[in-house]
């Protein structure tokens, strides 16, 4: 079992700068403790996310780290100039020393897409045009590529990544379309949300791999080879009490982000249809579904272990630092997680 850390870098009651230099120590702690991977969401316009240029943020985390690996869960490809994100794929892998993973997706809010004139309605296809351009573009030194949306002709292309033939690509998903395309193209994989939903997405996976016949750029430290993660947000505090009562302002701050453009855009549909995402807007909800762990160490291992053995993963992606929560909580539970309960778990 591998330990990840994920993150938004949500607007709270602090200055972006102090937000930024707090992130950047707990990366550096999350790095020193062990946790294999750190990920980071692209979302725009939405208090949701203050680093909707990932790879800028990234570059700053690859300066300030020695061994964690890197990437965006994920960049948002319909956006993307192909030619343009694999010029700066290349600088990051170069700037973490070859720790670079690349999270690729379409996007889950339509409103987002909306705002740079995409139609998500067409991004699935976008997205896919996209990723088969951006594949070409990695592993070749004079690039061309033509569809309906992208053309390039003799492209010269003299960056290279550090890793070859290029960084492992990642996928996430909370729905069984982009399972599916995860396990198809054998790209390592992580899904969130309740714990039934989240099973029967990591099912979908899993069959798909298995006719294709592995992952596409296997990882030895992920048992058969593949990724398969979920996203936990997960508190560690002295008492079961504790924990719960630094999670509940801090859930109820990520619900209001997370749904913040859908309720500015109320009238264009419900919020759980538009964004296909869990919604769990209390932390009795969200620990009841198994969307957030919180408690003593004791407690979040059994939990843990639970969830290991009915999901079937070996990569738990960890988010410790959401909604408001303050630096000295997130650092708390983060020692305490990696102290207390990443060696208990390691053999999983």
């Amino acid at each position: 079992m591998k330990f990840g850390v994920f993150d938004h870098i949500e607007m709270a009651d602090r200055s972006m700068a102090v937000a930024f230099q707090e992130r950047i120590r707990f990366v550096q702690a999350a790095d020193e403790a062990g946790f294999w991977g750190y990920h980071v969401a692209e979302h725009h316009a939405s208090p949701l996310n203050t680093v909707p240029v990932p790879g800028v943020w990234l570059g700053a985390v690859a300066q300030a780290t020695k061994r964690i690996h890197m990437g965006p869960l994920t960049y948002l490809l319909p956006l993307y100039s192909p030619l343009r994100l694999a010029e700066e794929i290349c600088i990051l892998d170069h700037l973490s020393n070859g720790r670079y993973e690349v999270g690729v997706g379409r996007g889950v809010s339509p409103f987002e897409l909306g705002y740079h004139k995409i139609d998500h309605s067409k991004s699935r296809e976008i997205f896919e045009d996209a990723y088969k351009c951006l594949k070409v573009a990695l592993t070749s030194d004079v690039f061309s590529y033509d569809s309906d949306r992208f053309g390039y002709k003799d492209v010269p292309v003299p960056l290279r990544p550090l890793q070859g033939p290029h960084p492992a690509f990642w996928y996430a998903s909370s729905n069984a379309t982009g399972s599916a395309f995860a396990g198809d193209e054998g790209l390592h994989f992580v899904t969130n949300g309740p714990s039934a939903r989240a099973k029967a997405n990591i099912d979908t996976y899993r069959e798909a791999l298995a006719k294709r016949g592995g992952a596409a750029q296997p990882k030895g430290e992920f048992k058969g080879g593949a990724a398969i993660g979920v996203l936990r947000q997960i508190v560690v505090a002295d008492t079961d009490a504790q924990a719960i009562a630094i999670a509940a302002p801090a859930v109820a701050h990520h619900h209001a982000n997370l749904t913040h453009l859908a309720r500015k855009h109320a009238h264009e549909g419900s919020v759980a249809q538009r964004l296909n995402i869990p919604l769990a807007a209390t932390v009795e909800d969200a620990l009841r579904e198994g969307a957030v762990i919180a408690g003593t160490p004791e407690t979040v291992c059994a939990e843990i272990e639970r969830q290991v053995a009915e999901l079937g993963i070996n990569y738990l992606l960890t988010y410790p630092f959401f909604g408001d929560m303050r630096f000295d909580q997130a650092m708390r539970s983060l020692n305490l997680f990696a102290s207390e309960v990443m060696p208990k778990l390691a053999h999983l």
